[in-house]
């Protein structure tokens, strides 16, 4: 990380349960702290839905007993997550028209609530934003789409050659935890099994992320609140950090 300080990286176990609504409140907690030495914290990562829980506030909702979540994850094992993005859709259709139903994640959590109270999951979203003593400039980098799938297939190359697979197979044992339901591991944990060649998993893995990068710029370009800028432009990223303004 260059001798970049960083938080929350190597910093949880898988067998810890992490939500956005943790992390909200871990992250803030944090913040609190790192104010206190400069004026100016990057937050930086490409998971949407964590990033506005510590911007704007995270939606209220109801808790779930453990035993449905681990029923719906049985059910994502077994019946696969087309039945369940069916199921959303009758449950609330508003929710599954603008979420991205391609995150196994998204998708039980909001059935997990729609079933547990017997309401949509939309029915809970924040209509207010939430105070913070911060303010955030939001900024997001973008690549010419050929560069960023090179970029993307190289990293996972680079990911292969450094033993991704000998590290999906000491976690066989885990599949079934929600830390391990993204990309990267599900495309591994078949091979292992046996259901395709060593090179269909490659090339999974690779289109499968592409597919996830692909979803996170139309996530990020429709919240309609964030600067697009070249990561290459040095002086404009540090211009809005310190001013706000182009």
């Amino acid at each position: 990380m260059e001798g970049v300080r960083h938080h929350f990286i190597n910093s949880h176990s898988i067998t810890d349960s992490v939500n956005a609504g943790r992390y909200e409140r871990e992250c803030l907690t944090l913040l609190s702290e790192l104010f206190q030495e400069t004026d100016i914290v990057i937050l930086s990562g490409g998971t949407g839905l964590y990033i506005n829980a510590v911007c704007f506030g995270l939606d209220d909702m109801p808790s779930v007993e453990p035993a449905l979540r681990e029923h719906l994850f049985a059910r994502l094992q077994e019946e696969g997550l087309a039945v369940l993005q069916d199921e959303l859709r009758n449950v609330d259709p508003m929710y599954a028209q603008s979420a991205d139903l391609q995150n196994p994640i998204r998708v039980t959590r909001a059935l997990e609530v729609c079933l547990t109270t017997g309401q949509p999951y939309s029915s809970f979203r924040r209509q207010q934003t939430a105070e913070r003593p911060f303010r955030s400039v939001m900024i997001a980098l973008e690549r010419p789409r050929d560069e960023l799938y090179a970029r993307i297939d190289a990293r996972m190359d680079a990911m292969l050659t450094a033993g991704l697979v000998d590290e999906v197979r000491s976690l066989l044992p885990y599949r079934h935890l929600p830390a391990l339901q993204t990309v990267g591991y599900q495309e591994v944990f078949p091979y292992l099994d046996g259901v395709y060649d060593y090179d269909e998993m490659v090339r999974l893995l690779k289109r499968n992320s592409r597919r996830y990068a692909k979803r996170q710029l139309t996530w990020f370009r429709n919240q309609g609140n964030y600067r697009w800028v070249s990561p290459n432009d040095n002086m404009k990223i540090l211009k809005l950090m310190m001013n706000d303004e182009w």
